[in-house]
């Protein structure tokens, strides 16, 4: 017995073959494209994509190609393996190998119609993630320091040069004895952190971002006035740099302020600067400068940090999650008696409500998008085997629970059908384990791709990582050759025949200016979904 036993059996049980003469190309570009690899003819490493290209997003150099209905190499990163990718509605980044920010997209060029091809912008900082909302980046360095810029090329420009003694506090954007070729700022925490302690995580929502230390503590930070519209935040009360035109007033440079969630009433909760709030211009990334400790968390450990478009969630080490947020579709997974739309302070979820007595569960992982929740759990019931379950909350409108239904509202977590209580054999171990996903990406949009870590307990000879999708599917984005939505985890199936499966190998990578960056670097295919569209990245391996 083989370790693909299990994952041939699911392609068979929930596969609609795709045959080649479905997809209709949008123009003969597309249609002599049938490699879906991720390596071309030459051997050379390049990305996958399917779905929307309207804002030239997955491929820069077919802008005129609007549609891709089934996965295709595109040629515009070869042989280049990235630290990380994002894509947003109109714009994208990315961190190549030398971990240099890249930006693209009709979203961030704007007016230059003729600018497609990925142009750098923050360098020099050693990034490891980036995070995109509408109007932002924010990155995370290797050494744990936050930035945030513009996602507009036209709003990065720096600003009129200064006197050293005038140069605003965040707004220098220098670097050593190199002028930085973009506005930025850094985002620090309220209180320093402890010795040795770093910021090792972010995640961001519409207007709101979580980071995660490596000593586990939890922190929020406010992009603008809506970033606790639902509580998202977990705290109210927040320090902003005073705006010129309150300077005076407050006799200070800075204020602080109340966001209050729309749904709580609370006359008492204004302070001087609160009632100025709708005089503060908000769309500037100097709005806030600094993170804060979420006080209910003070002293909880936690491992995992994850955001939805208006929702945060947590995991502890112990595998327990808690939720706070928006909550009118269910997506903090409460349960179905829970019919509040908002959820102001972090909430235990209890992923084990519909599982029997003796039965211990377990989170391991957390993922969130738009008003979508995934969650995998481990189960297990003392001697017996061990299992592990996809689960799913919020808007299944179009399929995105997974679960074989259509619904707006679930707030009960429910089994993703097809790929929740997987097994196979251990070729190690000589036994049956679980098989994990690999990685998850939920698109605010209503989409999901998942890897599943079928080649976790393979032997040699063992196949890649199986890729399943299902959710919405209006713009191709889930690789079928047709726009029918999908509300059951479905294998993907290559256009030229067979699974798709993500693959690993070492590779000669280059960075995005062409440069060769190292040799026999051990890479591998990674799956993120955007808004209307997917792709996959070869990324480098740290």
């Amino acid at each position: 017995m083989v370790a693909t036993t299990t994952a041939v059996l699911l392609w068979y049980l929930s596969n609609n073959v795709v045959h080649n003469d479905v997809a209709h190309a949008v123009n003969s570009t597309h249609s002599k494209r049938t490699n879906s690899t991720g390596v071309d003819e030459d051997g050379a490493l390049c990305a996958v994509v399917w779905g929307s290209n309207k804002s030239s997003l997955i491929d820069p150099k077919s802008p005129g190609i609007e549609t891709f209905q089934t996965p295709v190499n595109v040629k515009w990163l070869e042989n280049v393996a990235l630290r990380d990718m994002a894509l947003h509605e109109g714009h994208a980044a990315c961190v190549d190998a030398r971990g240099d920010v890249y930006q693209w997209g009709n979203g961030f060029f704007g007016s230059k119609a003729d600018a497609k091809a990925p142009k750098i912008t923050l360098r020099g900082k050693n990034i490891i993630k980036v995070q995109l909302t509408d109007s932002r980046v924010y990155a995370l360095s290797a050494s744990g320091r936050i930035y945030v810029f513009a996602a507009n090329e036209e709003q990065q420009q720096l600003p009129k040069p200064q006197t050293s003694s005038t140069i605003p506090w965040g707004l220098s954007g220098w670097t050593g004895r190199e002028p930085q070729a973009i506005n930025f700022v850094e985002i620090f925490p309220k209180e320093k952190l402890n010795w040795g302690e770093t910021f090792t995580s972010i995640v961001t929502g519409r207007n709101h971002l979580l980071a995660l230390t490596s000593k586990g503590r939890t922190y929020a930070h406010p992009m603008n006035k809506d970033a606790n519209s639902h509580g998202q935040l977990g705290l109210h009360k927040v320090e902003i740099p005073a705006p010129s035109s309150l300077m005076e007033a407050a006799d200070r440079s800075r204020i602080t302020i109340d966001l209050v969630p729309r749904s709580v009433v609370d006359q008492l909760a204004k302070t001087v600067a609160s009632e100025h709030l709708n005089v503060i211009d908000d769309r500037h990334i100097g709005f806030s400068d600094l993170l804060f400790e979420i006080p209910s968390l003070r002293d909880v450990e936690i491992s995992q940090i994850a955001a939805g478009g208006r929702s945060s969630f947590v995991n502890t080490t112990a595998g327990r999650v808690l939720g706070w947020g928006a909550n009118e579709h269910g997506q903090i997974g409460l349960g179905s008696g829970i019919t509040l739309d908002t959820i102001i302070i972090p909430t235990e979820i209890d992923l084990a409500r519909n599982i029997p007595g003796p039965t211990k569960s377990r989170c391991l992982s957390i993922m969130a998008g738009g008003d979508l929740t995934c969650f995998v759990a481990e189960r297990s019931a003392r001697e017996s085997l061990t299992y592990v379950d996809i689960l799913c909350c919020g808007n299944g409108q179009w399929g995105g629970l997974g679960n074989n239904t259509f619904s707006t509202f679930q707030g009960q977590p429910v089994r993703v059908k097809n790929i929740s209580g997987l097994r196979e054999f251990d070729e190690q171990k000589q036994k049956s384990s679980p098989i994990v996903p690999h990685a998850i990406s939920v698109s605010p949009s209503g989409h999901t791709l998942l890897s599943l870590d079928t080649q976790l307990h393979a032997g040699p000879g063992g196949s890649g990582r199986d890729l399943v999708v299902w959710g919405v599917n209006h713009d191709y984005q889930l690789g079928t050759g047709k726009r029918t939505s999908l509300n059951a985890a479905t294998t993907l199936e290559r256009p030229e025949g067979g699974r798709f499966t993500l693959a690993r190998r070492k590779a000669t990578v280059r960075d995005l200016s062409g440069k060769v960056w190292k040799k026999n670097v051990e890479v591998e295919q990674c799956a993120i979904a955007g808004y209307g569209n997917s792709a996959v990245y070869w990324k480098v391996l740290q």
